[in-house]
């Protein structure tokens, strides 16, 4: 392994993991832009239901998550690589819940949710997914790295 390579990784054991950490809470960004576009909507009483309920209450959820994850990743724990990987995946099925659903129905003949703002919420889905799938990967890629150094680095003390 080159010196180079091997200064970083030891460098790793120093600081935070700031990349996964900043894709967490830029897909919190995303969502909360998702958040504010379909409940600024106000198209009869089609948003008043039980669905509207759950899906604030899921966004309280998954605002809570996300910023759990965005810290536990700082400090490389690989184990809430899977968070995010489920929360991505949680972010890609809503598209199916109200952004599909609000354009589909009619009130007085006319979309609940027009095309430009069902691009933009699917917009907003997909980016939170996608960067909980990036963080995701960088925080496995970097926890396997410094696990692996560290655990070299325990096996030459001991030799």
């Amino acid at each position: 392994m080159s010196e180079a390579r091997e200064i970083k990784l030891d460098r790793m054991r120093y600081t935070k993991n700031t990349t996964s950490s900043r894709l967490a809470l830029l897909a919190i960004v995303f969502d909360v832009l998702f958040f504010i576009s379909i409940y600024k909507s106000n198209v009869s009483t089609w948003y008043y239901n039980i669905l509207m309920g759950a899906s604030i209450i899921y966004n309280l959820v998954f605002l809570l998550a996300a910023f759990l994850a965005s810290e536990s990743v700082k400090n490389y724990r690989a184990g809430y690589s899977w968070l995010m990987i489920i929360l991505g995946v949680i972010q890609i099925a809503r598209i199916w819940i109200y952004p599909m659903t609000a354009h589909a129905a009619l009130v007085n003949n006319e979309p609940v949710m027009g095309d430009a703002q069902f691009i933009r919420c699917v917009i907003y889905l997909v980016l939170s997914a996608a960067c909980l799938f990036a963080g995701a990967v960088v925080n496995t890629n970097k926890s396997r790295a410094l696990s692996r150094h560290i655990s070299s680095l325990e096996a030459g003390k001991a030799a």
